[in-house]
């Protein structure tokens, strides 16, 4: 989406505004456009921003995304399935019968079956992976990662301060801070 006609339309109504005031206003209003450009831009995006949000709670489990390509945003609409209606907690059912472990625990009885949203930033790479995998089995980017978190936890290895298997030295109370690329 190119916001350029956008901010020009802004630069000229404060042009027009401006001429009401005078020589010295419209000086002034032409001193101000350049600067104003990127915080108009800015606002924008942050409208276009929180609109997606919007489109995508009444979406869901489907998902409008913006995201910033140069100085423009372009919208990545992923559309909910078509001839099923997710279920993360039949997806999860289905998963561990399939593997056949022991039945997980009930779940609690403050959990009132709603969904949260969070915003999961992954490296292109492991993005690129996880939609293989979702593909490969059938489901959508969410009810994958639903389902791979779900698994994570529920296995008993994976809780804080478990000591068994592979994450024994993952849990050694070694920490490491910073930012990764």
């Amino acid at each position: 989406m190119n916001l350029t006609q956008y901010v020009d339309q802004l630069r000229q109504e404060l042009a027009v505004a401006a001429e009401a005031g005078g020589d010295e206003a419209r000086a002034l209003a032409e001193r101000l456009t350049r600067p104003l450009e990127s915080a108009a831009r800015l606002t924008l995006l942050n409208a276009l921003s929180a609109a997606a949000d919007e489109i995508t709670v009444d979406l869901a489990p489907g998902s409008v995304d913006v995201r910033l390509r140069g100085v423009d945003p372009e919208f990545v609409v992923t559309p909910p399935p078509a001839a099923e209606v997710f279920d993360a907690r039949a997806e999860y059912a289905a998963l561990m019968a399939a593997q056949a472990p022991p039945p997980p625990a009930a779940p609690d009885a403050a959990d009132d079956g709603g969904t949260a949203r969070i915003n999961l930033r992954l490296p292109a790479h492991v993005k690129a992976r996880v939609e293989e995998a979702a593909n490969r089995d059938g489901l959508s980017v969410n009810a994958w990662l639903v389902r791979a978190v779900s698994g994570a936890l529920d296995q008993p290895d994976a809780r804080p301060g478990g000591k068994t298997g592979h994450r024994e030295a993952w849990n050694s109370g070694s920490t490491f801070t910073g930012w990764v690329r």
